[in-house]
């Protein structure tokens, strides 16, 4: 019962700090404007408070694998998970708007290093029969947070100072850090491994570069500025070389073999389009509630909550099924769920009630806690168990780079479209309406053909245990 209990603990130690990381994003969207007035700067220049973060956060990600085998993980989680606590403590003391970013940046420098080192020490404490379970647990702060973010960030605007947004990080982060201490266990460490400089300069250039570019646009006017452009061409570049670099390297910084193991590549692409879902949908939600139907933003936080319950629900009880069962059924069938109920949301008219949106919102919170975390698990459950942290650090930057992705996709779709349609119908109402239907149709489409996805994924999972099997 004890070791049960121990393995449970380091479940929550990590979904402490894990969560924490997450929610403070989440909750500083809401205080861009606030912030504006704070620093009397222009919505560009704010922005960076949240585009830095998300820039330094998948720059320092490759780097967790190596730091991890090098220091050990649990050592590595503490410093990582320290850094973010010392951002927010220092970013209350911010005295302009550059000194904020710069906290900002320390805290994304945090949250590299600890979201990598969160799935790999939960695999290193559980048994593969039992990490379905383990992960969905753990997932609740991953997909939660996010949707329920921006209604504590209102909250907390509304009714007290922009100050509290980097405060309420302090206690919560130190009882993550003394849990952590307490119940993390010290991984093994790899003295042999040499540090691979020129597939760090080159894939930390490469992602925040590209994250940069994508941080910095939200219209089609934006993607064609020369600067946004040229970050993306030399990111992609940068990007080819390391892919050149790592194939020649004895100790890589990012083992990209494996993504030979075909299990492991289709969940990276599933846990793609799941976060570019789940972002667009963040991002959409808002526009039709309060653009559309004048609702205010407390009531578009409310909305997101029963999706978010759900969410935490169902992503334990699949990955319950993904332990005893596998993951074809439970991943396909959620993939299933998310598609049709993201299409419903595409075909809202002006008299759609809102207790429909909070309906499919919640039937579609139950697809994504059924496909992502279990396809994650199990993508993770194939490749060999000394690079899991590398394998989660390449999971990461993809998915951080495909929510960027999609949530740019989708606003410059939304910009575009919605001018086009108001020249037509004369209504922005109406104009309105109709580019969020289409964005929620997209969205749906991208979703619906990676069904196919999820059930290869559920059927190569098989083969990796009666690999194993017949190896030993």
């Amino acid at each position: 019962m004890s070791k049960i209990s121990e393995k449970w603990m380091v479940v929550i130690a990590v979904l402490i700090g894990t969560f924490t990381l997450i929610l403070n994003n989440s909750m500083l969207n809401p205080a861009v404007p606030q912030l504006m007035n704070v620093f009397q700067s222009d919505a560009v220049s704010t922005g960076w408070v949240i585009t830095i973060f998300m820039v330094t956060m998948g720059m320092t990600m490759p780097v967790t694998g190596f730091l991890g085998d090098k220091w050990g993980k649990k050592r590595l989680y503490i410093i990582g998970l320290s850094i973010f606590v010392l951002g927010s403590i220092l970013g209350t003391f911010s005295w302009n708007l550059s000194s904020l970013i710069f906290f900002r940046g320390l805290q994304g420098v945090g949250g590299g290093i600890m979201m990598p080192l969160s799935m790999a020490l939960i695999f290193a404490n559980f048994p593969r029969k039992e990490r379905g379970l383990a992960t969905g647990v753990y997932g609740v702060a991953a997909m939660m947070a996010p949707t329920i973010g921006p209604t504590i960030g209102g909250v907390i605007i509304e009714t007290g100072s922009w100050h509290y947004l980097f405060l309420c990080n302090v206690p919560v982060g130190l009882l993550g850090i003394w849990f952590a201490s307490k119940y993390l266990k010290e991984t093994e460490l790899n003295k042999a491994i040499t540090f691979d400089r020129w597939g760090f300069i080159t894939v930390t250039l490469g992602v925040g570069l590209i994250l940069l570019a994508l941080g910095r646009t939200s219209s089609l006017e934006h993607l064609m500025y020369i600067s946004n452009i040229s970050l993306i061409i030399v990111g992609f570049i940068s990007l080819i070389l390391f892919v050149m670099i790592e194939r020649k390297q004895e100790f890589p910084l990012l083992d990209l073999s494996i993504f030979k193991i075909t299990t492991y590549s289709l969940s990276v692409w599933i846990s793609g389009i799941t976060s570019i879902g789940l972002f667009g949908g963040i991002f959409l939600i808002p526009l039709l509630l309060q653009n559309v139907y004048g609702y205010n933003a407390i009531t578009t936080g409310l909305v997101f909550l029963p999706a978010a319950l759900l969410t935490g629900i169902f992503m334990t009880v699949g990955g319950r099924i993904l332990d005893k069962k596998g993951a074809t059924g439970v991943v396909t069938v959620g993939l299933i769920i998310s598609a049709v109920s993201t299409f419903l949301l595409g075909i809202m008219t002006m008299e759609t009630s809102l207790a429909f949106i909070i309906i499919i919102m919640a039937i579609r919170g139950i697809g994504f806690g059924l496909c992502s975390m279990p396809a994650t698990t199990a993508g993770m459950n194939a490749i060999p168990e000394q690079i899991v942290s590398r394998g989660s650090a390449m999971n990461n930057v993809l998915r951080q780079m495909s929510s960027a992705l999609g949530i740019v996709f989708i606003s410059i779709y939304y910009e575009v479209r919605k001018a086009q349609l108001f020249s037509v119908e004369g209504s922005i109402e109406t104009a309105n309406l109709q580019a969020i239907n289409e964005g929620f149709v997209i969205l749906a489409v991208l979703t619906a053909i990676t069904v196919p996805v999820g059930y290869l994924l559920g059927k190569t999972a098989k083969e990796v245990p009666a690999q194993e099997k017949s190896a030993s």
